[in-house]
């Protein structure tokens, strides 16, 4: 197949979200990039374009069973309460939707109706329920695919950085950092440079926790406690990995561009810097579910909701990494003819697939 199918959870209404889909597929050309189905009643979507004059695109309301139509927002509507529209303005009606259309995206990821998943964002405090006790997408999608070693990266025109920890109090990384984790971190990357991007022989960078990467034990010894032995590991098994780096040289002096991917220890650490550079243009990308998972990397930017200014780069570049990425994953299990064991185990447990279009 040219191109992917892929689910958009509608995020937070009361976002941008539906603001920077709705200019994004105002282009007929992203259309033949992707066939979308996005979970959100058509009514609220048509009071969002109204609400902020842009034009609605062609839109097919699918049932049960009922193919994809190619050239048109497919939508599946959620089966729970309305919320109303209050642009710009946190809601914890309008979050229980988000978490809503979320998990309809994912059933219908399980059920075979598409193989790929693009979230809107949605606020990390209105989405908190019984129903939903996670920090983020990343997480529940790591649970609700039943996947222990997963990784959030950030991928740019010429960076890619993924964190050994994620949405955890900075005061925390310390006491969870471990030569477990880290081993397992770098072996996700190693996975997902190789089947996900077509890097052949990847080259990693992993940076130290502490400041000049702790300075030869002088200012914190994770780096020869943790690091070292995890890195000299992977070199003794002819891996491309190097470090620890003092975080703030390295990006100082563009040294990740020698590499195919940055491995940072803390959310900040990593995500300052590649936002710094890729902020319009930058696509959260979730390394090892059996699914492919991107999202723009912004949030709700509820202070801007409603004034019609966001910028939908970011979400392009979502879809059109997506779709880089289910290319290379299709190349790469041609040429291995083996998949991944995981890979194997998920696609016959959920019966992940491509569905038939009109």
């Amino acid at each position: 197949m040219s191109k992917s199918i892929a689910g958009f959870s509608c995020g937070d209404i009361n976002g941008v979200g539906l603001e920077v889909f709705l200019k994004a597929f105002s282009h007929e050309s992203l259309f033949r990039q992707v066939t979308p189905v996005l979970f959100v009643h058509k009514e609220i979507l048509r009071a969002y374009s109204e609400e902020l004059e842009l034009e609605l695109p062609t839109i097919q309301v699918i049932g049960e069973g009922q193919d994809l139509i190619e050239g048109v927002v497919n939508l599946v509507e959620p089966q729970t309460q309305l919320p109303e529209l209050r642009l710009g303005t946190p809601d914890t009606t309008a979050g229980k939707y988000a978490v809503s259309s979320l998990q309809k995206a994912i059933a219908a990821v399980k059920s075979g109706l598409l193989p790929n998943i693009v979230t809107l964002p949605f606020d990390k405090n209105t989405v908190q329920s019984s129903e939903f006790r996670y920090p983020g997408h990343t997480e529940m999608l790591a649970a609700e695919f039943e996947v222990d070693d997963h990784m959030m990266i950030l991928v740019g025109e010429d960076m890619r950085v993924g964190v050994v920890t994620g949405h955890i109090p900075l005061k925390d990384v310390a006491s969870i950092l471990s030569g477990d984790l880290i081993d397992r971190k770098i072996s996700t990357l190693l996975n997902t440079l190789r089947q996900d991007f077509g890097v052949a022989k990847p080259k990693i960078a992993v940076l130290g926790l502490n400041p000049h990467a702790g300075d030869d034990g002088l200012i914190g010894l994770e780096e020869i406690d943790l690091l070292e032995p995890v890195i000299d590991k992977y070199r003794k098994k002819g891996e491309v990995v190097i470090g620890p780096f003092p975080a703030d040289g390295f990006f100082g002096s563009r040294s990740y561009l020698n590499f195919d991917a940055v491995l940072a220890m803390y959310h900040d650490q990593g995500l300052i810097p590649f936002k710094y550079a890729n902020f319009h243009s930058g696509t959260n990308y979730t390394a090892g579910l059996p699914i492919i998972r991107t999202s723009p990397d912004h949030g709700t930017a509820f202070d801007i909701a409603g004034k019609g200014v966001a910028d939908p780069s970011s979400l392009v570049h979502s879809i059109f990494t997506m779709n880089s990425i289910y290319r290379k994953r299709l190349e790469y299990f041609e040429l291995n003819k083996n998949p991944l064991d995981f890979i194997r185990h998920k696609r016959e447990k959920f019966s992940i697939g491509a569905p038939n279009l009109k």
